[in-house]
């Protein structure tokens, strides 16, 4: 008897992802906050140092400048909603603004999180008016039952807004994030991996800015050859020490000479060219932030390991390995997030002809084809990336 009555009070069967038991550990409804610290790893790296700066600029201007194609089905479309959106997102930015936000956001806290709004809650291709970059440390996952994220909490200022991800057609907020082995929802930035060299690099900048303040020498030490065994005063030493502080230190006191009395002797303290070889560690350790980018080195005009022949080749190397796949991905993800309020049936693609760096590898393919007999007019259309035309399956 009462075996019937557990089978009529169980709960109805659904179709559940296999690896949802799995992540079943996580108490549905608990917030979880990003396991770093965004805030200081954007000051150390962003604000303070000129490498990792240059090299999110470079990165993010270059994506923001991509232009997209839509297709829907096999047909380009000139106009269509989407691109006016992703054109104007919000009344604060243009396209190209919004996707160098975007992708700032995602190399420097390896997530970024954007915001669909619409007209009346309605999130239709009619009604869906603007999409806004959030900032990704005021931001975090709230894993459902079942492990996956059922929602997301927006802080600032002391107030939290709940974004439910059941919206329909699409939910509100899209997660972007790079690929993190020891976390399920916040993604790896390419920051936190060059967290190291930042660090070595900003502490031999300011070894050099102290050096140059005791004018780039080495310091030394005053030594006391008073009688044997004598030593100075506590108020001597005291003395002593301000008046060093007070009078010979620093960069408007480089070169003053010493006045030494009562039997104290300068003993310079030299170091070793090897010992004051920062600056070959400073270049080691930019180029290691500019690999952790995906920026070659010589954009960023550090020297040494240049292994590209000429600056031309290096851009080139920025765009085909760096700048194009993420824009390919975050084109991808909008599709994805955004194709229920559109129309299913449209994919985004990278205009590759209006970009300038990839020119030559542009010419080469075209000097390939057209000198290729065996292929129709139609083959060598789709080779470069253009539709069919009529009577072009004919040699």
């Amino acid at each position: 008897m009462f075996d019937r009555l557990k089978n009529l009070l169980r709960p109805p069967e659904a179709k559940v992802s296999r690896t949802a038991q799995l992540l079943a550990i996580e108490s549905g409804g608990r917030a979880r906050w990003t396991p770093r610290d965004y805030t200081a790893l954007a000051r150390e790296g962003y604000v303070k140092n000129a490498v990792v700066h240059r090299a999110v600029r470079l990165v993010a201007e270059n994506v923001g400048a991509v232009v997209f194609l839509l297709y829907e089905g096999a047909a380009e479309r000139d106009k269509h909603p989407l691109l006016d959106l992703l054109a104007r997102p919000n009344p604060r930015q243009d396209g190209a603004a919004f996707l160098e936000s975007v992708t700032a956001y995602l190399l420097l806290a390896g997530n970024a999180y954007i915001e669909a709004v619409a007209v009346d809650g309605a999130q239709t291709g009619a009604q869906l008016r603007e999409l806004y970059a959030l900032r990704p440390d005021r931001m975090r996952v709230v894993p459902g039952a079942n492990g996956w994220p059922e929602a997301y909490e927006y802080s600032v200022a002391g107030r939290s807004v709940r974004f439910d991800q059941a919206g329909a057609p699409l939910p509100p907020i899209l997660h972007l994030s790079f690929f993190n082995p020891l976390d399920d929802h916040y993604g790896l930035a390419p920051l936190e991996a060059a967290a190291v060299a930042v660090d070595t690099h900003n502490s031999a900048a300011k070894w050099n800015k102290a050096l140059l303040d005791n004018a780039a020498r080495p310091s030394g030490a005053l030594v006391y050859s008073g009688p044997e065994g004598a030593v100075l005063s506590d108020g001597q030493f005291e003395r002593l020490k301000k008046e060093l502080g007070d009078t010979y230190t620093g960069a408007v006191n480089a070169g003053r000479p010493l006045l030494l009395e009562g039997g104290l002797d300068w003993k310079a303290m030299s170091l070793s060219p090897k010992d004051m070889d920062f600056m070959e560690a400073k270049h080691n350790a930019a180029r290691e932030i500019a690999l952790a980018f995906g920026v070659p080195p010589m954009l960023l005009g550090i020297p040494g390991d240049n292994t590209y022949s000429n600056y031309q080749e290096a851009n080139r190397a920025l765009w085909r390995s760096t700048v194009l796949p993420l824009a390919t991905r975050i084109g991808a993800a909008l599709t994805q997030w955004l194709a229920p309020a559109f129309g299913q049936d449209l994919r985004l693609a990278i205009d590759t002809d209006r970009i300038e760096a990839l020119s030559a590898d542009r010419a080469s393919l075209w000097e390939r084809i057209t000198k290729a007999p065996f292929l129709t007019l139609n083959e060598k259309r789709a080779a470069t990336g253009y539709g069919a035309v009529e009577g072009g399956d004919h040699f």
